[in-house]
């Protein structure tokens, strides 16, 4: 192969791959990935978690299409959306862990946001796994994501009606709270209000899609009445 038919070669290769960057450079498409890799969605439930409106959350869907991230499921009038592959959380996870490394501004935000985070002791993936049994996991995400996937034999406590269900947790029994993953708001503020109640309780320092990418015991479906 001649240079000139390398170098065309090569730049429309990379032109490809410089397709998911641009998909990927909008903060509104990130957060769009982070909950539909909590699980299906349609336009007007994401609207409604990001706080957007309908219009804007379906163009930014349409690029996240056209570059091949996500799918679209029909059913009636609603178009049901999703990941197109468990590449595409990886990707994300990547992009997020690699701005934790790399950007101070992410570090500062964050602070600036929840404080010190060091005060709230937090237990990774691998630790919770090998402590299973021992504690009692706590799903504070929404219902809807709870069943679409969530820690196996975790009990599903949404944020918003874990004041009113802290009597169906024993006293005695460490509790671990996590969320959709490591900047989710609800496991925070979670622990702290079990631990304003006189809990034990620690944070999972990864999100639910977290343990799922990495092979950990997970199930889907209404929790057992």
């Amino acid at each position: 192969m001649k240079t000139p038919e390398k170098r065309a070669f090569k730049a429309r290769l990379f032109g490809e791959f410089a397709r998911i960057g641009k998909a990927l450079s909008s903060p509104h498409r990130l957060q769009l990935i982070e909950v539909l890799s909590q699980g299906e969605r349609t336009v007007e439930q994401l609207a409604e978690d990001v706080g957007a409106p309908v219009a804007n959350v379906s163009q930014h869907l349409q690029v996240l299409k056209t570059a091949m991230l996500v799918s679209v499921r029909r059913e009636g009038l609603y178009a049901h959306y999703s990941l197109a592959d468990p590449g595409v959380f990886r990707v994300w996870q990547a992009l997020r862990d690699l701005g934790q490394a790399r950007l101070s501004e992410v570090d500062a935000v964050v602070s600036e946001y929840f404080g010190d985070r060091s005060k709230m002791d937090a237990v990774d993936a691998g630790e919770l796994r090998r402590r299973l049994g021992d504690v009692i996991v706590l799903d504070v995400r929404p219902r809807l994501e709870y069943e679409a996937g969530h820690i196996r034999g975790a009990r599903s406590v949404p944020f918003d009606e874990l004041a009113d269900r802290l009597r169906e947790l024993p006293p005695n029994v460490e509790i671990v709270a996590y969320c959709r993953g490591p900047y989710c708001v609800f496991a925070d503020e979670a622990v702290a209000a079990l631990r304003a109640k006189g809990y034990r309780a620690l944070r999972l320092s990864e999100g639910y899609p977290d343990w799922r990418q990495r092979g950990f015991p997970s199930e889907s479906g209404a929790e057992p009445g």
